[in-house]
């Protein structure tokens, strides 16, 4: 028999580990303790029971997915691989996936969840969509064997039947439950032209309904173009869905929500019956309110009597005549005034008006006035204008 060192006796048992295939897909329930959160994002911790302890490791990459921040003491449910690992030569859980597993533990998980999302943002009442008045097409994601759907197909059938329904079929609890109606809800956004999305199952314990708290659908809704109203468990039941959606149901039911989604058929008929009945009899009042018009005027004095009224607006063309005349004569004499006053500005500084006066004017041979002696000769000849006739003269001296 040949002597094996440790590393080559830890590689062969790492190997044997590699090779067992239930060892490479675990599911591993315990409790939490020696929990240490390591700088580099890792977390290192111990998986135990009554019996026996599992030495486990989760990497960042894997834990950055998880809804909850593990602590000693939380019971979880681990999905993974066990290998070896050779520098310790012991053998621990690659841990890939983390669930809480009892109440507690849920509750805790929870309630961290909620508090993180709740500061992003998800729950602002200023990011809800208000639902479609008359959805034309409805979504609902649900599972295909459960009651809840046969409750939502009824009361939408009964209620509304003009509205059409899609369904994209998930499973509503266990550990794909989440992803898948993540997925589902994400399918809707991208190749559906939906109005609304109803997602939600019966009720359940908080294990069952744990589904409806991970973060992936908390994600899936939140980023929904599409309204979505949750509809998840009863009245006393709180889920992460409940509190991201955009309208919880008023009791979270199937039921309840299909009834939120869409009018009903009979409160519709009523009230367009007693709309019609309204617009008759406003239409009614609106007639005899025109037909007494209609005959007030046909008995007004303006169509009885009509000279009446064109005898009055004689009289008022007769006045607007005499004004019109008056004030045509009162311009008139302040014009004739005025010329008047012109004419005898104009009469005093006429030529003819200075020359009656004994004044001349002397003109030379061109016709020119003379105004400077200086620009005659002797013996220039002369005309001489009077206020009655024209002398000739000659220049004897200047």
């Amino acid at each position: 028999m040949s002597v094996l060192t440790v590393g080559q006796l830890t590689a062969y048992i790492k190997d044997l580990f590699a090779a067992d295939a239930m060892l490479n897909k675990l599911r591993v329930s315990g409790e939490i303790s020696n929990f240490k959160y390591h700088t580099s994002g890792h977390m290192y911790f111990t998986l135990k029971d009554a019996s026996a302890s599992l030495r486990c490791v989760m990497f960042k990459s894997a834990n950055e997915r998880l809804a909850f921040r593990p602590a000693d003491g939380f019971k979880v449910v681990v999905g993974g691989r066990l290998s070896v690992f050779e520098r310790d030569g012991q053998y621990q859980m690659y841990v890939e996936s983390m669930i809480p597993d009892g109440v507690g533990s849920l509750f805790a998980a929870f309630e961290m969840l909620k508090k993180r999302l709740e500061a992003q943002g998800l729950f602002a009442q200023g990011a809800k969509v208000k639902l479609p008045r008359f959805p034309q097409c409805i979504g609902v994601v649900t599972s295909p064997t459960g009651a809840a759907l046969r409750d939502i197909l009824a009361t939408l059938s009964r209620r509304f039947p003009q509205s059409e329904v899609r369904i994209v079929p998930v499973l509503v609890q266990g550990t794909e439950a989440a992803a898948q109606i993540a997925e589902a809800i994400n399918f809707f956004n991208t190749f559906s032209d939906v109005d609304v999305l109803i997602i939600g199952r019966g009720g359940g314990s908080i294990e069952e309904l744990w589904a409806f708290n991970e973060e992936a659908v908390a994600q899936a809704i939140y980023n929904s173009r599409i309204p979505v109203v949750s509809a998840v468990g009863h009245e006393t039941d709180f889920t992460i869905s409940d509190f991201v959606a955009d309208v919880r149901a008023a009791t979270p039911t199937p039921t309840a929500a299909a009834e939120q989604v869409v009018p009903d058929k009979h409160e519709l008929l009523q009230f367009l019956h007693v709309a019609e009945k309204r617009m008759f009899m406003m239409m009614r009042a609106k007639i005899d309110n025109n037909r007494r018009y209609l005959e007030s005027l046909a008995n007004a004095r303006e169509i009885t009597r009509p000279n009446v009224r064109i005898d009055q607006y004689r009289q008022v063309l007769d006045s607007i005549d005499t004004r019109l005349k008056d004030r045509l004569a009162y311009v008139l004499q302040g014009c004739a005034a005025r010329l008047n006053y012109l004419d005898g500005k104009l009469e005093a500084l006429s030529p003819e008006a200075v020359l009656a006066r004994g004044f001349a004017i002397c003109l030379d041979e061109a016709g020119t006035v003379v105004r400077n002696a200086d620009s005659l000769n002797d013996a220039d000849f002369l005309n001489i204008r009077l206020h009655q006739g024209i002398v000739g003269a000659r220049v004897v001296k200047t």
